[in-house]
């Protein structure tokens, strides 16, 4: 009798325990709209452990060295510390890995919006030859082997490991890394929040003022507002962004404007991490940047004060959320 009592003790805890991380993934930041999962990927419990696992799974690369997670690491927002990561074989990428924090929530994927769905856009490092340089189908036909994965796979979509499964499962985890939580989030809620200090709310300020116009591109709940433009960064580019999808000449140089959630953890900054500190970003934008012909006509030269770039730095950490970064849901 003890031995049943105990396996049913145990059983009840661990739904508990499901239960907890269900309602914690499911809870979203104040003023963050819901998020759409697409039909057949629905979120559960099942598919979002099934993508984490693969998520942290060096076989999706083609000599086993690499994950997802070797480019997009929790405590850097999901993103990594360099301009180009190394990918199978010692290659590097071609351009800056990017934030996944608040991924859910684009209307379309890469730098130049090629692909409409997470699902399709986890295709790509798979197949990338400075990525993961691997087929997605002989991935499926070697963790089928993997009687984990297979139990997985069955609990989650109902049908054996496939390429189907790996696509929707890593997508299923991507939309929960949700970040919304940072001391400029508090203060917003309760401005008498301790922790947002005086020369953050300058910062602040500046931010949202006419004269810096950050928030034309940086806008809304995620700051972005998910447009494409040439921020001047070159005379000539060498990777042409969204003209490459296009091949229209008026898109040479456009990039789609990121968040800048969490934009203290992020750098190096740009498409390709050409600029190292927030600093640096700064005095590029104040410069008004290169006199290239598709330059947006929101980039305009200012001028800050010393006091005053430290304090637009301090407001652009303020959207540091240091509850994502070290939230134990997301450690591998």
């Amino acid at each position: 009798m003890a031995i049943i009592f105990g396996v049913i003790l145990s059983s009840c805890q661990e739904e508990t325990i499901q239960h907890s991380i269900h309602d914690d993934l499911g809870q979203l930041p104040n003023g963050f709209p819901e998020i759409i999962y697409p039909e057949e990927n629905e979120f559960s419990l099942e598919r979002w452990a099934l993508g984490k696992k693969l998520f942290f799974d060096t076989s999706l690369s083609i000599d086993n060295s690499v994950s997802c997670g070797s480019c997009h690491q929790q405590e850097l927002a999901f993103g990594d510390h360099v301009d180009f990561s190394i990918g199978a074989n010692g290659a590097f990428g071609t351009r800056n890995a990017p934030s996944l924090a608040n991924v859910a929530y684009h209307p379309y994927y890469t730098r130049e919006g090629g692909l409409s769905s997470l699902e399709m856009q986890v295709l790509v490092p798979i197949q990338e030859q400075n990525e993961f340089n691997h087929n997605i189908v002989d991935i499926a036909a070697e963790l089928q082997m993997d009687s984990e994965y297979q139990r997985l796979s069955i609990a989650a979509y109902d049908r054996e490991l496939d390429a189907f499964v790996i696509a929707r499962a890593l997508a299923n985890f991507e939309r929960t890394l949700i970040s919304g939580n940072s001391s400029y989030d508090k203060y917003r809620m309760n401005p008498q929040a301790q922790d947002f200090s005086a020369k953050a709310k300058k910062g602040m300020e500046l931010f949202f003022s006419e004269r810096l116009n950050c928030n034309s591109c940086h806008t809304g709940f995620n700051f972005t507002n998910y447009e494409f433009e040439n921020n001047g960064l070159y005379d000539e580019y060498a990777d042409t962004g969204r003209h490459r999808l296009t091949n229209n000449p008026n898109d040479i140089g456009k990039f789609k404007i990121p968040s800048l959630r969490n934009i203290e953890v992020t750098g190096p900054y740009m498409h390709d991490g050409s600029l190292a500190s927030l600093s640096e970003v700064i005095d590029h934008y104040s410069s008004g940047g290169h006199d290239h012909i598709n330059r947006s006509e929101k980039i305009n030269p200012f001028s800050l004060t010393a006091n005053e770039k430290e304090d637009l730095i301090l407001f652009l950490k303020s959207l540091t959320d240091h509850e994502f970064l070290n939230n134990p849901l997301f450690f591998e």
